[in-house]
């Protein structure tokens, strides 16, 4: 064999295998959120709380949501998930959800920032209605456990 031909035999090998690593790497994320009144910034008043079940596979970026909630002041005006904000911080909304009429079903291809900032836990749910127009029920994405 030459050593022109085993080089190329390695680095056909290595080539392989990182392909491979890659593959192995992508994943589907459990995520989840507990929607209530005292989380959102600033805290409002009322008995309304909801949750959030969602996954992100890793590979596509694909983002997929069903969120529910109960005990509102009133019908939901709108509904989305809103980032890059840490708990107790406000940021503007990232993805909207074309109904906020619970249960909340829906997906979304994300880019590669939106997907480091939802898997770093800096995304939040959250749920409007009339009477609080900022939001009446939120909680934080996190990875489910």
């Amino acid at each position: 064999m030459t050593h022109h031909n085993f080089t190329r035999k390695i680095l056909l090998a290595v080539a392989l295998t990182v392909g491979a690593t890659g593959l192995v790497q992508a994943e589907t994320v459990k995520l989840k959120a507990a929607l209530s009144t005292a989380s959102e910034v600033p805290a409002v008043s009322g008995s309304g709380s909801g949750t959030m079940d969602g996954t992100l596979d890793t590979a596509s970026n694909m983002l997929k949501w069903k969120l529910t909630y109960s005990g509102l002041s009133g019908p939901a005006s709108a509904a989305h998930f809103h980032g890059p904000a840490a708990a107790g911080q406000n940021a503007g909304v990232v993805v909207p959800f074309k109904s906020a009429a619970s249960p909340i079903e829906g997906e979304a291809t994300l880019t590669a920032a939106q997907s480091a900032d939802l898997m770093a836990g800096k995304w939040y749910a959250n749920v409007h209605t009339a009477a609080n127009p900022g939001g009446e029920i939120r909680g934080q994405v996190e990875r489910a456990k």
